[in-house]
């Protein structure tokens, strides 16, 4: 099912590159005749390529979700995908974020901490060495509350700083929006990059945003409970790459989760809905890039983020 799935998308993309192709000839006679310059018809060409390569993972993600019950690292769209076309090349990565722990969940709406994902998000911090109190901080800045947690920041914090500003008061938009919330900076994040994500299975700001086992990093996996660790999490990388997980409750399978693997039905899946795709386009020498995140109900996408580069 993997190679036919590999497969099909090679099919796919060579089709989109083709008719991209055909479309960067007539652009390339324009710019010609137009004496414009040979850049500038080249970052057209690769925002072009770039797309095609987006529209292409879409529809390879599309037709996955609409056939396998669980998904996994082993399937085609895990794997990074290079195409060489005459006028340039085109390389495409798929990164489901649902293997990530969503930041969005610590605090509910109400001001509430949510405890269970708050749990797991300071557990993540302090296994990157990074302060737990970090998610005071966070939650401080989604919640529409106005009174801080111990550790946190509301409004009067922030704009007694040099640079004025307010929490959100709601979900964040984007993972390098963290970098405006206290504590964090650029260090930070990219120490968590791998690891987060604001992008969950339901709608913003919703209670519950279950993380893949099949294809969560060691990392994530640790985090999960306070009785897990870093070789815990190993053993389910094994067993998974041997035996992939078609349904949650499967979890109780690998040696030494039997008692934990109960608690944490609520907070994993095997299948994720949420796919971060970045497609690279190289024409002569300039890079185009697009990263996407698209959220999948059934086999349709929805795209809620974009960015061009």
């Amino acid at each position: 099912m993997t190679t036919q799935r590999g497969f099909a998308l090679v099919i796919v993309l060579v089709l989109v590159a083709l008719l991209t192709g055909m479309t960067v000839l007539f652009i390339n006679d324009v710019y010609q005749e137009s004496g414009s310059s040979r850049t500038a018809a080249d970052s057209i060409q690769g925002g072009l390529f770039a797309e095609g390569g987006v529209n292409g993972a879409l529809q390879l993600l599309s037709h996955t979700l609409g056939t396998a019950s669980y998904t996994t690292l082993n399937d085609a769209w895990a794997m990074p995908i290079t195409l060489d076309e005459e006028r340039g090349r085109l390389r495409i990565r798929i990164i489901d974020e649902s293997s990530r722990l969503n930041l969005n969940l610590v605090a509910l709406p109400n001001g509430t901490a949510n405890e269970p994902y708050m749990g797991m998000v300071r557990r993540l911090f302090r296994q990157q060495k990074l302060s737990p109190d970090l998610a005071d901080a966070l939650a401080d800045w989604i919640d529409e509350g106005s009174v801080p947690n111990p550790a946190g920041a509301e409004a009067d914090w922030y704009l007694a700083q040099k640079q004025r500003s307010r929490p959100r008061n709601g979900p964040l938009l984007t993972v390098e929006e963290v970098n405006r919330v206290k504590g964090f900076d650029s260090e930070v994040l990219e120490k968590l990059r791998p690891f987060i994500t604001v992008y969950g299975e339901g709608p913003a700001g919703s209670p519950a945003s279950p993380v893949n086992i099949n294809t969560a990093p060691r990392q994530v996996l640790a985090a999960l409970d306070e009785r897990m660790s870093l070789p815990l999490a190993d053993r389910i990388i094994e067993h998974r790459r041997a035996t992939p997980f078609k349904n949650p409750a499967e979890l109780s399978q690998v040696a030494g989760m039997d008692g934990i693997a109960p608690s944490l039905l609520t907070s994993i899946s095997t299948k994720g809905s949420v796919y971060r795709i970045i497609a690279e386009a190289t024409v002569g020498d300039t890079v185009r890039t697009i990263e996407a995140v698209a959220r999948f109900s059934g086999t349709s996408p929805l795209i809620v983020y974009w960015r061009e580069f």
